[in-house]
């Protein structure tokens, strides 16, 4: 998406805050995003189109697992950012990004209960970005154990398109984004135990998954095998 632009926005009903992180507990990224934001808050445009910058890819990645469409996901993002500038005199301090991700899973959700039918797979999605996260190869990783491990990806892709959305939004932060469960409580208005159990049945529901495919139970386990001979 493209940044916001100078026209006014929309206003929502509701201040959407997170809570404070100790200053130093924050890392340089967090701190730049708090300079960022003050200055908005300023009325900067420019300062805030930062922060859509630095922040849309996140924002576009939660929204397209959520959604599994890639129209969507988009208008999901963009509507994001819009009610973020509108909202961001409410921004009462803490890290930007869940307050931000916070936004666009209620904005998510809001397109999931307007549909009629549960979301499916769609070639938009597949186009996308089927296994943006987990495909990265480290520099120790083997051609072989990354070339597993690429295709186990794309299983779990799909395994989590079968978790209900709640189990799938827990999954998606904390393992595919690395949140912990204070910041994926912030994003979701849960309270962290939620937080904990949701990630949980997810979990066991994709392990769940695997045991009932033969093959991808033997693609899992070669993968454990050859990391493990990497170590």
């Amino acid at each position: 998406m493209g940044s916001t632009s100078g026209s006014e926005p929309g206003s929502i009903n509701r201040k959407l805050t997170v809570r404070p992180t100790p200053a130093d507990l924050r890392s340089e990224e967090d701190l730049v995003d708090e300079r960022l934001i003050a200055v908005a808050q300023q009325g900067d445009l420019d300062a805030f189109n930062q922060l859509v910058t630095r922040h849309e890819r996140a924002v576009f990645s939660v929204c397209m697992r959520l959604l599994r469409d890639a129209a969507n996901a988009e208008d999901a993002t963009q509507d994001t950012f819009i009610r973020a500038w509108s909202a961001i005199a409410s921004f009462r301090g803490g890290t930007v990004r869940p307050w931000l991700l916070r936004i666009a899973t209620n904005r998510a959700y809001d397109i999931l209960r307007s549909r009629t039918r549960r979301p499916t797979w769609s070639l938009d999605a597949e186009l996308f970005e089927s296994k943006p996260e987990w495909t990265t190869q480290t520099q120790s990783e083997t051609p072989e154990s990354f070339a597993t491990r690429s295709e186990l990806a794309g299983f779990l892709e799909g395994a989590l398109g079968r978790l209900p959305a709640d189990q799938r939004l827990a999954i998606i932060l904390s393992d595919v984004h690395g949140h912990g469960y204070d910041d994926i409580a912030t994003i979701t208005g849960v309270a962290v135990g939620t937080v904990k159990s949701r990630i949980s049945r997810g979990r066991s529901a994709l392990r769940n998954h695997l045991r009932q495919d033969t093959d991808n139970r033997e693609l899992f386990e070669r993968y454990v095998r050859l990391s493990s001979e990497e170590r």
